[in-house]
């Protein structure tokens, strides 16, 4: 098992096969490493946190501080982590604020310097953080959504599934699945084309949330009003991920386009 002899191992801490730990590394009590995990050099990772299998942290990272949350009286709180993730420096992932909650990251994900996960955060899998991009507290994001360089999303919002948020936006309502936010505070410009088409959705399914996408943002309707028109219409499996994000929004979606914005982003 190659572990540099700079690197401060506590003996409670769990090491899998195949794990390389770096110069002045740091691995803390009550933390669990999976497989084929692999520790540049200087991260540090505290505890308790379970880390899956080949995990990629470069120099600098910071794994499973306690929470920044002011209400924390350093109760055990947890940072779970999926298998294949990439954290590039400077990475910080908090653990949860209050007992026995977690923070929860899944899998396939990519971290770049200096993006940070707060306390309480549920990250799902496949999706991507540009340079310094920031999840307050509490955040819940779906799976293929994409953070873009030196954005922050606030406290207790959602990010929906593949959708994308643009540079230097301020987040501070609900992202909507399958669309592009911007701006500051963030807008939702339309839908997020590109990604859907590179993801293989079909023109079919696409045309379904153009439709559903113009009702939501486009006819001055409010949520409830929007919904009860798209219910009327054929729902696609897309069309009811978007209704029932829609629906259960407690922060409300961020605002819909000004000035006609096309949806053909």
């Amino acid at each position: 098992m190659p572990i540099h002899s700079t690197a401060i191992i506590d003996p409670t801490a769990e090491i899998a096969e195949g794990v390389e730990i770096g110069p002045y590394c740091i691995v803390g009590p009550g933390v669990v490493l999976g497989a084929g995990c692999w520790l540049q050099h200087h991260v540090t990772v505290m505890g308790p946190t379970r880390i899956g299998a080949r995990n990629r942290f470069f120099a600098y990272c910071s794994i499973g501080q306690q929470t920044q949350d002011l209400k924390y009286h350093a109760e055990p709180t947890y940072l779970e982590i999926g298998d294949d993730n990439n954290f590039r420096e400077f990475c910080t992932v908090n653990r949860a604020t209050m007992p026995n909650d977690k923070t929860v990251i899944g899998s396939h994900n990519h971290f770049l310097s200096y993006s940070h996960v707060g306390h309480d955060c549920v990250v799902g899998s496949h999706v991507i953080f540009s340079n310094n991009g920031t999840l307050g507290g509490h955040v819940v994001m779906g799976d293929h959504a994409i953070v873009s360089g030196l954005s922050a999303v606030h406290q207790f919002c959602r990010i929906g599934e593949r959708s994308m948020i643009g540079g230097c936006s301020k987040v501070v309502q609900d992202v909507p699945p399958f669309c592009i936010v911007d701006g500051n505070p963030g807008v939702t410009r339309g839908l997020n084309l590109v990604g859907l088409q590179r993801a293989g959705y079909s023109e079919e399914a696409i045309k379904a949330l153009r439709k559903a996408f113009r009702t939501l943002f486009r006819k001055g309707l409010n949520v409830p009003q929007a919904l009860e028109e798209m219910e009327a219409g054929e729902v696609t499996e897309e069309v009811g991920i978007l209704m029932e994000f829609a629906r259960t929004t407690k922060r409300g979606l961020c605002p819909g386009p000004r000035g006609g914005a096309r949806d053909e982003e």
